[in-house]
């Protein structure tokens, strides 16, 4: 285990201890104020662009962040359809973004440094690496893909319209990429 003199669990617990005392509490429901649910690319240049650029706040949507906001099993898909079923959300956003690092992931490269980790070669064989660490072929074909994937899930009503857009991660633009009114 890497372990360093001050760790980023010091600065965070000190942070939230400032924001606890500035906190003037509310008390918010578990169900989505615009009864919305987004895949998005857990990229950290989206965690506070993202929601300033959809005008969204705290409160307001089912917010679905995994590496390259792409299907790989059954997980995302698994969420969607709580947020659908259970949380009341009634449209679904895959919200791709330009310069993904997804698009770029070396699976050679990931493997040497797994292995540069400790983890055995015998285990990283297993998987087939490119697919399931969700490397993706270009940001706007994944959107698409992904609508697609989730619109053909057996488990996925056709009555909730799912959206493909990406994000301009320099100008904060949405283009869509499917409508899912159509």
């Amino acid at each position: 285990m890497l372990v360093s003199d001050r760790m980023m669990i010091d600065e965070v617990l000190k942070a939230n201890e400032e924001f606890v005392a500035n906190c003037e509490g509310e008390c918010l429901g578990h169900l989505p104020q615009k009864k919305l649910v987004i895949l998005t690319c857990m990229d950290t240049r989206l965690t506070c662009f993202l929601p300033q650029a959809l005008g969204i706040g705290r409160g307001d949507v089912k917010l679905i962040r995994n590496a390259g906001n792409t299907i790989v099993g059954e997980d995302a898909i698994r969420s969607i359809a709580a947020a659908i079923y259970s949380l009341g959300c009634e449209e679904v956003m895959v919200i791709g973004h330009t310069d993904c690092g997804m698009a770029h992931a070396d699976s050679d490269k990931i493997k040497a440094n797994m292995i540069a980790k400790g983890i055995s070669e015998e285990e990283i064989n297993k998987v087939d690496l490119v697919e399931w660490i969700g490397a993706i072929s270009g940001e706007e074909s994944n959107v698409i893909e992904t609508v697609e994937k989730i619109k053909n899930h057996p488990l996925i009503t056709d009555e909730v319209p799912i959206h493909g857009l990406i994000l301009d991660l320099t100008s904060g633009k949405l283009d869509v990429l499917v409508d899912g009114r159509e």
